[in-house]
């Protein structure tokens, strides 16, 4: 799906700005970032499309699959993790030009390997919600903290088919406990201090098909129902810095190999995807 560039100014045209860079630092996400054209989206769409269906042949690959993660049965919230191994779309994405330097960006100039993806889908009028979380909260068996997170639309995300919401400065409040992703939106509300609450100030991320954010693994954030009659469909991308650590001797994902406790996350479930020395040396 992507042209890998060849020489060092092909790269460029993938750098963020030092506005933007400085937007994450200073809020814990930068929004707004186109990564697919119009035929990328559809096809990514077709893809996941047969994806929904728990019969596709495919989905034994997963390494989580849920056809409504919500605990309401009126409200319907598809969830999964690992469509990379699937479909050739949500394989290629991994390696977008424009979502790995910026990454790199975020991370420090840092070379970028792949952690998991998600896949999320919200049907028109009955969309679940995604309760108010911060991702770090279901990843303690990475260590040390050097994460990051990308989400990109396949449908144009707006108010009205739950887009997703950001608590600007909350990547600073520090490590809360994690609440159920899919169950109470406001059930990280318990974890706060008077402080967090009077500071929490959700402000909506809208964003065309074919953009995308992204945000500080402690940034706080959620998206409310979709009661649009308009579907929201969307992927995510979870990396680390290149010697991030696994901190446990468990099994990190269902399916995966095992990565023993202190050792080098890397393997064939998480790639390298980017070395920004492999860049300087097209100087």
């Amino acid at each position: 799906m992507f042209r890998w560039p060849e020489t060092a100014s092909q790269w460029k045209q993938y750098l963020l700005t030092p506005e933007q860079v400085a937007s994450y630092k200073e809020l814990g996400y930068v929004s707004n970032i186109k990564f697919l054209n119009d035929e990328q989206v559809d096809f990514l769409n077709e893809e996941l499309a047969g994806l929904v269906d728990p019969q596709h042949p495919g989905n034994s690959l997963f390494h989580e699959y849920h056809s409504n993660e919500s605990y309401d049965p009126n409200v319907i919230l598809f969830h999964a993790l690992g469509a990379w191994r699937v479909t050739p779309g949500f394989h290629d994405v991994l390696w977008n030009p424009a979502f790995v330097m910026a990454a790199s960006q975020l991370l420090g100039d840092k070379a970028v390997r792949f952690w998991h993806d998600q896949l999320f889908y919200k049907p028109a009028l009955h969309g679940g919600v995604v309760a108010w979380h911060q991702d770090y909260s279901y990843w303690t068996r990475t260590i040390p903290m050097h994460h990051l997170t990308c989400w990109v639309g396949l449908d144009d995300a707006t108010v009205q088919n739950g887009c997703l919401y950001y608590v600007p400065g909350s990547h600073r409040w520090g490590l809360l406990d994690k609440p159920d992703l899919a169950g109470d939106m406001e059930g990280l509300m318990q974890y706060l201090t008077e402080e967090q609450k009077a500071e929490f100030k959700p402000v909506p991320i809208e964003l065309k098909r074919g953009h995308g954010t992204f945000h500080h693994p402690l940034l706080v954030h959620g998206s409310y129902e979709n009661k649009s009659e308009k579907m929201r469909r969307a992927f995510v991308l979870n990396v680390f810095s290149d010697g991030t650590l696994s901190d446990t001797d468990n099994e990190l994902m269902q399916g995966a190999a095992p990565i023993p406790k202190g050792q080098k996350m890397g393997g064939q479930f998480h790639p390298l995807l980017f070395d920004p020395q492999t860049v300087d040396a097209l100087v």
